[in-house]
């Protein structure tokens, strides 16, 4: 019999949902469970992205520091994604914890409220980081990666912005689960997810039936630019010149 189409199934993890019951990787069939958004008062605001503004607040009924992500229109199918990943991923090693799902009273707008970490910038922090420093932090995010995979979860999205690190108590927390995906064997994905600077080969030749290593390339790229102190490392100025330029090195 011939074998599987090369590098169409993972060589870990690769049963990990077809294991599991449809319920648990089915996320267009989840329905979140809404909390009142008052429970939260914004502090200040932390950033904005592609696809959500993050601030700090505070829980008014405990006053703990939170951190809370107001999406903006999206498909709703891909709310209940990263909601249904995040669930699923609950209390993994270094997964950074979903502590409630909101919505606005009014415009029904959809928050995430997560744990708030002291998080340095990493700009700041590489600079400063000793070589041991350098191998407990990406040890601690492998630990991370490890534990999503071993779950059937693909980051796609695994760069320094998405790393949270307290250097004070050295806690690091990877965040941002918006691009994750469950992982099938064989499935075809979009290869538009991850940031240029960290995307793995497969997705810049638009090679859609990757797999976790996609996560592991971008892992990569961060520890290259932590010991080179190059920021980032490949730095390519398109998709074309990323992969010519930057991945098989510069052209004659």
């Amino acid at each position: 019999m011939p074998g599987p189409v090369a590098g169409s199934k993972s060589r870990v993890y690769a049963d990990v949902n077809t294991l599991k019951s449809r319920e648990y990787w089915d996320y267009e069939a989840h329905v979140p469970t809404w909390s009142n958004q008052e429970d939260y008062q914004l502090v200040r605001k932390l950033g904005r992205g592609k696809y959500s503004e993050v601030f700090e607040a505070i829980n008014i009924n405990n006053n703990e520091k939170v951190v809370v992500k107001i999406l903006k229109p999206v498909k709703k199918k891909k709310i209940k994604r990263e909601i249904k990943i995040l669930e699923n991923l609950r209390g993994g090693t270094n997964i950074i914890q979903l502590m409630d799902t909101v919505k606005d009273p009014v415009s029904r707008t959809p928050a995430l409220v997560f744990e708030c970490i002291n998080n340095t910038d990493f700009k700041e922090l590489y600079q400063k980081l000793t070589d041991y420093d350098i191998r407990f932090y990406m040890f601690e995010l492998l630990k991370a990666l490890d534990y999503c995979h071993s779950m059937g979860i693909m980051h796609r999205d695994v760069k320094p912005h998405n790393v949270m690190i307290d250097h004070q108590l050295r806690k690091l927390r990877l965040i941002d689960w918006g691009l994750a995906e469950f992982y099938h064997p064989a499935q075809e994905y979009n290869v538009r997810v991850a940031s240029r600077y960290f995307k793995g080969p497969e997705l810049l030749v638009d090679y859609q039936m990757y797999d976790y290593s996609l996560d592991m390339w971008s892992l990569g790229c961060m520890l290259a630019s932590m010991i080179f102190q190059k920021e980032p490392f490949f730095h390519g100025q398109d998709n074309y010149d990323q992969i010519v330029e930057r991945c098989l090195g510069p052209s004659l």
